[in-house]
C-alpha cells in the first residue's frame, strides 16, 4: 500500500496527467509551520538533497515559516546533508521541563540553531547558487508583543475572536515580515494583495530570523529588534502564514512543491479550529502537494504524526518521546524514494489527484 498521496492544483494537474512533470519546473519548495510534524518530511527532504534534484536549471525558492524555515536553512549550508542531520539530532534530543519559561525555551531554541548553523558558514550559505531562502515571521503588535503571559494570552484570545470574523483582522495584531536571500524581494511580495514588509538576509540577522520564525506565542519568547528589520518583537511566522497562503509561482507552468503532514491546508495558526477556513483558490493553482497516507500515519508510534503535545504527554518520560520521534524519522525515510519512483516510472500520472 502506498505511503504517500499526491495532489495537484489545476495548472499542474493536467501537466502531470499529460506526462509533463519535470523537476526543473519546480520554482519553489514550501515548508509549512507545523512544529514537530516536520519530522515526517525529513526523508522527503533528504532524498531531494542527496539527488540534487532541485535547482539544476534555475535557483529554487525555499520558503518557510517556523519548522519550514529550520529545514531549509540547512539546505543552504556548505555541507547541507550534515547540517540537516545535525538539525534532526538537536531538535529531537532537546529536553523541555515543567520549569521552563518562554525565556528558557528561547535559549534552548537558540541552542538548536547554533548546533546546525555554523557562523563561519553563513557567508557561503548566503552565496548559494541553487537555493534562495525565504523566511516568514510575524512582528507582534500591541499586547501580543508583551512578555506577560496573561496579557499576551488575552491578546491572542481577542485576536482569535477577530480572526473568526475575518482573516484580515489578523493584521491588527501582527505584521508579516519576510526575510529573503536574493538581490530583490520574492515575486509574491511584489503582488498587490501582499501585506507586509521585506528584509534582506545577511550574516548578522540570519540566525535571528530563523529563531524568530519559530518563536511560538506563549511558549517561546519573541526575538527583539532584528538587525535591518523594523523594530519590535518577532514571533512565529505561522501566526499569519501557518500553511499555504500565497501564490508563489510566477509562470503558469511553474510548480510549487509542498510536502505536508496531512491533507487539510490551514491558512493561519488561529484557523486550526475553523474547519471552513481554507486557502484562497488561486494560491493552489500551481501547487503539487505530497503528504503521508492514512495507512502510513497509523503505523507511526502512537498512530500519529509527532506534534507538540508529545512534550506534555512524555514530560516525565523524555526517552520515550525521543525514541518515538526517531522511529517516525526512520519510518519516513522511504517517502522521498517512493515519490521519486512514481516520477521516474511515470506512475505519478495514475495516482495524482486534483487539489
Amino acid at each position: 500500500m502506498s505511503r504517500i498521496r499526491i495532489k495537484a492544483g489545476k495548472n499542474i494537474y493536467q501537466i502531470i496527467k499529460d506526462g509533463g512533470f519535470n523537476f526543473n519546473s519546480i520554482s519553489t519548495y514550501f515548508g509549512p509551520a507545523v512544529g514537530p510534524r516536520w519530522l515526517v518530511a525529513s526523508g522527503f527532504d533528504l532524498t531531494l538533497l542527496k539527488g540534487r534534484l532541485l535547482g539544476r536549471s534555475q535557483p529554487v525558492q525555499l520558503i518557510g515559516a517556523s519548522a519550514g524555515a529550520f529545514r531549509f536553512a540547512a539546505w543552504l549550508q556548505p555541507e547541507a546533508l550534515k547540517s540537516y542531520n545535525k538539525l534532526l539530532d538537536a531538535y529531537i534530543n532537546v529536553i523541555y521541563s515543567r520549569e521552563d519559561t518562554p525565556a528558557t525555551a528561547l535559549k534552548k531554541l537558540t541552542g538548536i540553531v547554533n548546533e546546525y548553523l555554523e557562523d563561519d558558514a553563513l557567508s557561503f550559505a548566503l552565496a548559494n547558487k541553487k537555493y534562495r531562502l525565504v523566511v516568514i515571521t510575524a512582528r507582534a503588535r500591541g499586547l501580543v508583543a508583551l512578555d506577560n503571559p496573561w496579557l499576551q494570552k488575552t491578546a491572542l484570545i481577542t485576536c482569535f475572536v477577530f480572526n473568526y470574523f475575518s482573516r484580515e483582522n489578523i493584521y491588527k495584531f501582527a505584521d508579516r515580515v519576510v526575510f529573503y536571500n536574493a538581490s530583490k524581494p520574492p515575486a509574491f511580495c511584489l503582488q498587490p494583495q501582499f501585506r507586509g514588509s521585506c528584509v534582506q538576509l545577511n550574516e548578522i540577522n540570519f540566525k535571528y530570523a530563523i529563531m524568530a520564525s519559530g518563536a511560538i506565542p506563549l511558549v517561546i519568547e519573541g526575538v527583539r529588534d532584528i538587525y535591518g528589520a523594523p523594530r519590535g518583537v518577532y514571533r512565529d511566522g505561522g501566526l499569519i502564514d501557518y500553511n499555504l497562503t500565497h501564490q508563489f509561482a510566477v509562470k503558469e507552468n511553474e510548480i510549487v512543491l509542498f510536502f505536508h503532514h496531512q491533507e487539510r491546508i490551514i491558512p493561519g495558526w488561529l484557523d486550526k479550529k475553523l474547519k471552513s477556513r481554507i486557502p484562497e483558490p488561486y494560491t493552489l493553482n500551481n501547487v503539487l502537494m505530497v503528504f503521508p497516507s492514512q495507512s502510513f500515519v497509523e503505523n507511526l508510534p502512537g498512530g500519529k504524526v509527532p506534534d507538540r503535545t508529545d512534550f506534555v504527554t512524555f514530560i516525565n518520560d523524555q526517552e520515550k518521546r525521543i525514541n518515538n520521534w526517531r522511529k517516525a524519522v526512520e519510518l519516513s525515510a522511504p517517502l522521498g524514494e517512493e515519490f521519486l519512483e512514481l516520477v521516474e516510472s511515470g506512475k505519478i500520472r495514475d495516482v495524482v489527484e486534483k487539489l
